[in-house]
């Protein structure tokens, strides 16, 4: 028996799918521009267009023939934490961002009860002549800074915490 190779499952809507590399290898993906698509698979064309993305959660958000569908990829990792129970409930929250180097906070660009989602940038930390971009690990709410711009601190320092 051949390998099938990797196990996919996506959510599309109400619809989940699941399928291998096999499955998908007839298909043809041409990209017209950065968030434009055509698919062709069985003599069917479709094209898609690509409105939102989050590739680390594996989520996005696409037109197909002007229909919206919000999508949701899970690989053969995702679904075995899933099937053990670990998913995202079974995960510690992160309530602090700290310094990750001793340096110089140049920018604060939050306020405390903001709401910030995965990968925002919430303030800029110079170490060694280099600014260092510092952002959130999950969406969350800025529940209060504990630094000022000037500040100088050390690795390991609480610069905000999280709700």
């Amino acid at each position: 028996m051949q390998n099938p190779g990797k196990a996919f499952k996506i959510k599309a809507n109400d619809f989940v799918f699941s399928f291998d590399e096999q499955d998908i290898a007839g298909i043809d993906l041409w990209q017209k521009s950065a968030t434009e698509f055509n698919c062709i698979y069985e003599h069917r064309s479709v094209n898609a267009v690509l409105i939102e993305t989050d590739r680390n959660a594996k989520q996005f958000k696409i037109a197909i023939d002007g229909e919206i569908f919000s999508i949701d990829i899970k690989d053969e990792l995702d679904q075995m934490i899933e099937t053990m129970g670990l998913n995202a409930g079974g995960i510690k929250k992160h309530t602090n961002i700290k310094a990750p180097m001793p340096g110089l906070v140049l920018e604060i660009a939050v306020t405390a009860g903001q709401q910030v989602n995965a990968g925002d940038k919430i303030l800029i930390l110079q170490a060694m002549k280099m600014e260092n971009s510092i952002g959130v690990p999950a969406n969350a709410t800025i529940k209060e800074i504990l630094v000022n711009k000037g500040d100088v601190v050390e690795r390991g320092q609480v610069l905000v915490e999280l709700e």
